[in-house]
């Protein structure tokens, strides 16, 4: 079976890169760009990004984000954008996906600026689209990665310290469901096996997660950038993103995808819900106990969930659990190296939660 390896075409992370958004997209385009800017971003962080062009006479037609990644917005931009030959994303994910979606659509190169570490999707290529109202709709593959990623880390360094640790959160599952596919040799996203060079990048993740992730809290809870806070930021994106496509997704984001079924779980960031869904896939595996203390330990001095209070379902009866255990047996469950029953999650759901409260 082949191995593929998917990844965006270039990947630019430093301090103080918004100031040199025009530069990167002379490698693209020539002439024009039009920006989706995040509102936020764009009442922030205006005059450095059209500084930028005017300093190299760059024409630009930027453009404020509306919340929300649905087709009417994707259309709206699509019918703006003239004769600009290359899409800028610059803010949160819904605005990165709306950026991939109108680039997709009409066929121009995208650069993406994301303005927080909070997951790893911006180099995947993939866009979730959402109804006006904010309900799931579907996700729009794509047929290729974002043609560069550009992380200015004193932005990243400045945005709630909540968003890095939910992007360690997301990352720290990539390593454990590549090595579960490898074992399975499932199919990837991607489209082939997993590659020893993907369970290099997903190892690599992992280990810098763990040697880094506090110290890089610390640098964000005071809004500064540090090399430790340089070090996540790029396992956060590029480390993870290139990892979870190429590497594979396993029980993690499928027990993820079940548990929001359940009302209570919406106030968390997707990189939260991962993390508690991590452990839960490290029970299911039985890992040994000093790993599964490890990232128990890890988790609750990130200020990541740890136990079903954490999630708010410690009222949740078994009931309830059983039914986001039963949708958690879909997609990516498969790619497990053996069977997972609903029961299997619903137990592994109830221990992760009392090896928490025994060891920690």
């Amino acid at each position: 079976m082949k191995r593929i390896i998917r990844s965006p075409g270039s990947y630019i992370q430093g301090n103080g890169e918004l100031n040199h958004l025009a530069e990167y997209y002379k490698e693209l385009g020539s002439s024009g760009a039009y920006l989706i800017i995040d509102s936020f971003i764009c009442s922030t962080y205006m005059d450095s990004i059209e500084s930028s062009f005017l300093k190299h006479s760059v024409p630009f037609e930027s453009s404020v984000f509306g919340g929300q990644c649905c087709q009417k917005e994707i259309d709206r931009h699509i019918s703006q954008i003239g004769s600009a030959d290359a899409v800028f994303g610059i803010g949160g994910g819904k605005t990165l996906d709306t950026a991939k979606a109108v680039a997709f659509s009409i066929h121009r190169p995208v650069i993406l600026v994301p303005t927080a570490a909070s997951s790893d999707a911006p180099c995947s290529r993939l866009a979730a689209i959402y109804t006006e109202s904010g309900v799931f709709d579907h996700y729009l593959p794509l047929t290729s990665n974002p043609d560069m990623i550009i992380m200015d880390t004193a932005v990243i360094a400045r945005a709630p310290a909540r968003f890095l640790m939910a992007g360690i959160g997301d990352a720290l599952s990539t390593y454990y469901e590549a090595a579960a596919c490898e074992r399975s040799c499932a199919v990837t996203s991607a489209g082939g096996r997993t590659s020893p060079t993907a369970m290099a990048l997903a190892r690599l993740c992992l280990d810098t997660l763990l040697s880094d992730g506090l110290k890089a809290k610390a640098a964000a809870e005071c809004q500064v950038s540090t090399p430790a806070l340089e070090n996540i930021v790029e396992a956060n994106t590029y480390l993870s993103g290139v990892a979870f496509e190429s590497g594979g997704l396993a029980a993690a984001h499928a027990i993820h995808n079940g548990l929001t079924l359940l009302p209570e779980t919406h106030r968390l960031l997707h990189g939260e819900l991962v993390a508690f869904c991590t452990i839960v896939q490290l029970i299911l595996e039985n890992r040994p106990l000093e790993e599964i203390k490890t990232i128990l330990s890890f988790c609750r001095a990130c200020g990541l969930p740890t136990r079903l209070s954490d999630l708010g379902l410690e009222h949740a009866d078994d009931s309830r659990l059983m039914e986001a255990s039963a949708a958690s047996c879909s997609g990516s469950m498969a790619n497990m190296p053996f069977p997972v029953t609903p029961a299997d999650v619903l137990a592994a759901l109830k221990a992760a939660d009392r090896v928490n409260r025994e060891l920690c």
